[in-house]
């Protein structure tokens, strides 16, 4: 299988993590013109599965290194089996909360928030589980990031209209899902042996097969999750099955694209956690808010018509998320 050799390296795919994090929801906006997020979220966690199978067969069956995905997963053990499986139903509720704060608030106010709480969280969670990295440099980066959600929040406030309270449902929404999601990344984490991906502990899972099985794990709860958002929608009118079959090919294939996206952005991320270390690498993805807000702000024209004071706070937020990342990037490096 592929691994990666170099810390450098490791950050680089760390930050097209970040970039495809933050750009998946692109294309729930896209499908939204007329289609519900419910029905696009089926189609996101098909894209995932598909492009889970894509790398094992592909990356993470070739080359001299490690073990082949066939070989890896039949030596799994049924603990790591478990954990990775936890991690993939962990994620699905939370994103399913996170992609209805998108369709409520947009994505220059979900991202930020609900991404960002789970940046904090789980950068603690990650690397109280596996230290690695320069804590004052790691700490200090997420700080500034705690303090560039807090603008965030306070630009989404000035924009939103007064007594708004779909926009209010959308926030409350996007910090639960930020707490669900910051517990996610060290189930499958904890699948892997973190520290030799070439030679890994038998019995633990290469980041190929723990990725897979994470896949597999959003898909089977994805049964439960979704249908019951379907019957029980945060706003709108109830969707049917039948109205998701009856949907137009290319509306599929945007969501198939968007976790395609997003399944590489998370692929990448597991891939560098062997020199980058697991708190590095989920919190420079988790820089993903900026990219989101970025997509938000310059293309969605989500805060079109703001104060000067909304758009001060949204630059200062750019500012202190950029330096926050920077900060992170080092601490590997020290």
């Amino acid at each position: 299988m592929f691994i990666v050799n170099s810390y450098t390296l490791a950050i680089i795919f760390c930050l097209i993590t970040m970039i495809c994090w933050g750009s998946w929801g692109n294309t729930q906006k896209l499908a939204s013109k007329n289609w519900r997020y419910e029905l696009y979220y089926w189609d996101y966690t098909i894209g995932i599965l598909l492009f889970a199978l894509l790398l094992v067969f592909t990356l993470g069956s070739f080359g001299n290194a490690g073990r082949g995905f066939i070989e890896d997963i039949q030596q799994v053990n049924s603990e790591n089996v478990v954990s990775a499986l936890i991690g993939g139903i962990i994620f699905n509720a939370s994103n399913i909360l996170l992609s209805a704060s998108v369709s409520i608030a947009g994505m220059a106010v979900a991202f930020p928030l609900g991404v960002g709480l789970a940046l904090v969280l789980g950068v603690f969670i990650n690397y109280f589980s596996s230290p690695k990295g320069d804590p004052v440099w790691l700490f200090t980066g997420v700080v500034l990031i705690v303090i560039a959600i807090i603008c965030n929040g306070m630009a989404a406030g000035k924009n939103q209209k007064s007594g708004s309270n779909s926009s209010r449902k959308g926030i409350i929404l996007a910090a639960i899902a930020g707490i669900l999601m910051s517990f996610f990344y060290r189930f499958v984490a904890a699948a892997m042996d973190l520290n030799n991906f070439e030679s890994p502990t038998p019995g633990m899972a290469t980041p190929y097969t723990a990725f897979f099985i994470f896949a597999v794990g959003i898909f089977l709860s994805n049964f439960v999750f979704n249908t019951i958002v379907m019957k029980h929608p945060f706003v709108g009118l109830p969707v049917s099955y039948k109205e998701y079959f009856a949907g137009k090919s290319m509306t599929h294939m945007v969501g198939i694209l968007g976790g395609c996206i997003w399944g590489l952005g998370t692929a990448l991320s597991y891939i560098a956690a062997d020199k980058a270390g697991a708190a590095i690498s989920y919190a420079l993805g988790q820089g993903a808010p900026m990219i989101a807000a970025l997509w938000g702000v310059f293309i969605w024209k989500e805060f079109t018509g703001s104060s000067k004071a909304t758009n001060r706070l949204l630059g200062i937020m750019f500012i202190l998320f950029i330096t926050g990342l920077s900060f992170i990037v080092l601490s590997g490096g020290n």
